[in-house]
């Protein structure tokens, strides 16, 4: 096993440069499938998340019945509302975002969806049809949690970001060695890890960082969709998986860092840490 470390001269390095001769097709297209009645800034901050890490185009697909709520928070998206029953996506959504699919670089899904037979089929439908990185994140990891064939039968890389809970529910075992059990489903689900807690564990089953960045007043709704926005956006830009993974991490954990040392860790919210992460990236 090799063990990876970051720090903010490796992330940077890392960080796919800027040249002056590009726009904005050069630094990803990405598809975000968020949100559900009630949980409508999950969506609104996967998307900022995203945009603040330097995503070139995010196309946001939200149930029909939050939309216009979405439309009135973000403005740089282009958001598609989808159809829903009961406030989350229907069946029926899955052909609408079928025609996405093959536009995008990266694919993200799962943040405040909710479970329900329709997100169900539209997370299958994207696994098993999308040519692209995906990243599962949420409510994407509870309604696969019970069909993970899907995730070992799929071709295209997919990124998993469990907390502890959503790892449980996977099926896979958890003990205090948490690089080991990180890489065991890595392996396992064929896929790559991220194990989100204390010193968030990456791995794609050969190689595991250990992330040094982050504290808990991080520990509030939100944090993670934030996330899953940052690591859709680096791969996205063409960052590799792993890498893309492992820094997003850092830059998270780092803006939350920078947050907790300018508010504190008590009132320090995720829409605070979106401000703070450009001054973070650089």
């Amino acid at each position: 096993m090799e063990y990876l470390s970051l720090d903010a001269q490796s992330v940077r390095k890392l960080l796919p440069k800027r040249d002056v001769n590009t726009h904005k097709g050069d630094y990803g297209k990405l598809l975000l499938i968020c949100g559900s009645r009630g949980y409508t800034g999950a969506a609104a901050l996967c998307a900022l998340g995203a945009l603040r890490s330097g995503a070139g185009l995010v196309y946001l697909a939200v149930p029909e019945s939050i939309y216009e709520i979405e439309a009135v928070k973000l403005l740089e998206p282009v958001i598609f509302p989808m159809p829903d029953e009961g406030g989350m996506l229907s069946v029926q959504a899955v052909e609408k975002i079928d025609a996405l699919l093959p536009k995008m670089n990266a694919i993200a899904i799962g943040p405040g969806l909710g479970q329900s037979e329709g997100t169900f089929q539209v997370i299958k439908h994207v696994l098993q049809s999308a040519k692209c990185p995906v990243i599962l994140d949420a409510d994407g990891i509870n309604v696969v949690s019970k069909h993970t064939y899907i995730l070992r039968d799929r071709i295209a890389p997919t990124v998993l970001t469990p907390h502890d809970g959503e790892f449980l529910r996977l099926g896979q075992r958890l003990t205090e060695d948490r690089c080991q059990s990180a890489v065991d489903a890595a392996i396992h689900l064929g896929c790559i890890m991220v194990l989100k807690g204390h010193k968030t564990v990456i791995t794609d089953g050969k190689s595991c960082y250990v992330n040094n960045t982050g504290n808990p007043g991080m520990a509030t709704g939100g944090s993670g969709d934030v996330l899953t926005g940052i690591i859709a956006s680096l791969i996205g830009q063409r960052l590799g998986l792993l890498q893309a993974a492992a820094c997003g991490a850092w830059l998270h954990g780092a803006a939350g860092d920078r947050c907790a040392q300018q508010i504190g860790q008590y009132g320090m919210l995720p829409q605070d840490m979106l401000q703070i992460l450009p001054q973070i990236i650089g």
